[in-house]
């Protein structure tokens, strides 16, 4: 199980949201690159950057930076907000990032899906954010009508190799893992499966680990790290049987 911290941007700034909102944003530092060189620095196997501006509105304001810090890494970097067309997605892999996140496209253009599935493979993942369990639409602003279990099992139909699982709800919050929700995702398919949301401390890895599923490819961190009750390192120890 991958420790991937998160680098959100917006502005050009690294920040967090608390529970997907935009009117409740923290930030954490001026420079994402220097963000993501730390993180690489202290063992993380891979990087999770999305682009919020571009989550919220639909247009990528931060696409040169994303691109520099996929430069400037050693690791993979994932990338997401924003990605809704064809080109944008060859763009970005052709740059050098390693997978690209889809989230409104996937409910809203299964072609577009199908498409760049068929092209690129393991290098794309859906996001499915929930909220009370239906996915959430345009960077989190509004809820479809489509149960997240209901995605992730279409999607597995299609090929798709990753998902991204975050409770909203729990997202920014300190508040520990949809440990039940993400079991109910877990279940239903044989996809990777990347759980965001939630992750305070060292005990909540643990509360994944023992799920013992070997489709948990990752957990996605973020307030945690920057607020200091996540150390990296020791996580990365825990999964990696070192500490």
């Amino acid at each position: 199980m991958l420790i991937i911290p998160a680098i959100d941007i917006k502005d050009g700034k690294v920040v967090r949201l608390f529970k997907g909102r935009f009117d409740q944003v923290t930030e954490y530092g001026s420079d994402p690159v220097d963000t993501a060189r730390h993180w690489e620095s202290l063992g993380a196997a891979y990087l999770h950057v999305v682009d919020l501006d571009g989550a919220e509105s639909g247009v990528r304001r931060n696409q040169d930076v994303i691109r520099k810090i996929a430069r400037s890494v050693g690791i993979p970097v994932e990338t997401g907000g924003g990605i809704r067309s064809r080109e944008v997605v060859d763009a970005y892999l052709e740059a050098g990032i390693d997978r690209i996140i889809l989230g409104t496209k996937a409910v809203d253009d299964r072609a577009l899906l199908a498409d760049v599935l068929g092209v690129w493979g393991s290098r794309i993942a859906v996001s499915i954010d929930c909220a009370d369990g239906f996915v959430a639409r345009r960077g989190w602003v509004d809820t479809s009508g489509v149960k997240g279990t209901d995605l992730a099992r279409d999607l597995a139909a299609m090929g798709l190799q990753y998902i991204i699982y975050t409770d909203i709800a729990r997202d920014g919050t300190l508040a520990g893992p949809n440990i039940a929700g993400l079991e109910a995702m877990l279940a239903l398919t044989q996809v990777n499966i990347i759980a965001s949301g939630g992750v305070k401390s060292l005990d909540d890895i643990r509360a994944l680990a023992a799920l013992g599923q070997k489709n948990l490819y990752g957990v996605i961190t973020g307030r945690a790290i920057y607020e200091g009750t996540l150390d990296v390192k020791e996580a990365v120890g825990l999964t990696r049987g070192t500490c």
